[in-house]
């Protein structure tokens, strides 16, 4: 088996992620096969339940209030909405529904408040649950844990160094103190990034050390591909090559062996076969679902067509079990 290591080198992960491309695809491929389940694809289904007016200058998000997009603003959804998007989901195939707020951080208010009670509805539907809503304290983290959440998603989106030229509104430790708070709180880290914004190899790179490197590996690690939206910074970019994909995610499965690799954003623009070249380097996880917040994304019946042609299969939800919970001294009965 391959050893899970937490003292990378940058120089090391350059190495690998310069590797002839076939040679890089073999290696990811050998450790990704190492694991029995490496036909298995974990879908999410991702939501917006709160859209657009964000106070951030991320220039990659189309949400930031002082970008001029097409994006509206919607306030944030009821629980019932959440709950009937979750059973679409569901029936789609998806094991985890992702919520995503346009926060900067979360506020003790009762709009957390209702937030807390989407996760208790769609965690009794037997789905892991995820929740990205900016930065959050370690009490915030300790109360979604106890309202049955799953994961959390805070992206490192790209390298320390390039890190301001991207946001200028937070800090990469505050994005590091989030994971800490989650981790505290003993929930599965989602973290991961984007390539496209303009960032050099050697950022990519950077930023894969940062992930590889903490104490616990992100149980999931989103690879998103820039899709890139009128009225933002970085809408003249270019289209990230499907080369820069896979050489993205077969370093970061070779770097981060157990962790959930996921082929996020940017799969509308993919052939079948470039998404295959990605599942095939380490890929295990992919969002499903028309839309991913504010992008289009595939349908849940195109992905299924592929996943018969490739002969994947889907995850169940909870497949490492549930995390343990602390329960209140008066819930605890005596044997």
């Amino acid at each position: 088996m391959h050893t899970t290591r937490h003292d990378w080198t940058r120089e090391e992960i350059a190495a690998i992620y310069h590797k002839p491309f076939l040679d890089l695809v073999y290696e990811a491929a050998s450790i990704h096969r190492a694991n029995k389940d490496y036909n298995e694809v974990q879908i999410s289904s991702l939501i917006s339940i709160k859209t657009g007016g964000c106070a951030e200058d991320c220039a990659y998000c189309p949400q930031a209030a002082r970008y001029n997009t097409d994006v509206n603003v919607h306030a944030l959804m009821k629980v019932s909405e959440v709950v009937s998007a979750a059973v679409r989901a569901k029936e789609g195939g998806a094991s985890r529904l992702c919520m995503g707020a346009a926060w900067r951080e979360v506020r003790d208010n009762r709009d957390f408040d209702r937030v807390i009670e989407m996760v208790k509805a769609v965690n009794d539907m037997d789905m892991e649950v995820c929740c990205t809503l900016g930065m959050l304290t370690e009490s915030q983290a300790q109360r979604l844990a106890d309202a049955g959440l799953y994961a959390y998603n805070h992206n490192l989106d790209t390298s320390e160094d390039d890190y301001k030229r991207i946001i200028s509104t937070r800090t990469y430790d505050d994005r590091l103190n989030t994971i800490k708070n989650v981790r505290k709180a003993k929930l599965t880290v989602c973290s991961g990034g984007i390539i496209g914004l303009g960032e050099t190899v050697e950022d990519r790179v950077s930023m894969l050390h940062t992930l590889a490197n903490m104490p616990k590996h992100p149980e999931s690690v989103p690879v998103n591909a820039l899709v890139p939206v009128k009225g933002t910074p970085l809408e003249d970019q270019p289209r990230v090559p499907i080369w820069d994909m896979v050489r993205m995610i077969a370093t970061a499965r070779v770097v981060m062996p157990n962790s959930v690799v996921r082929l996020s954003a940017g799969r509308t623009e993919m052939s079948t076969l470039e998404q295959a070249f990605c599942f095939m380097a380490g890929a295990n996880s992919i969002f499903a679902g028309d839309k991913l917040l504010t992008t289009p994304n595939p349908a849940f019946v195109d992905d299924m067509a592929m996943f018969e042609l490739l002969g994947l299969k889907t995850r169940e939800a909870f497949k490492n079990g549930r995390p343990a919970r602390v329960l209140p001294q008066e819930e605890v009965l005596s044997e």
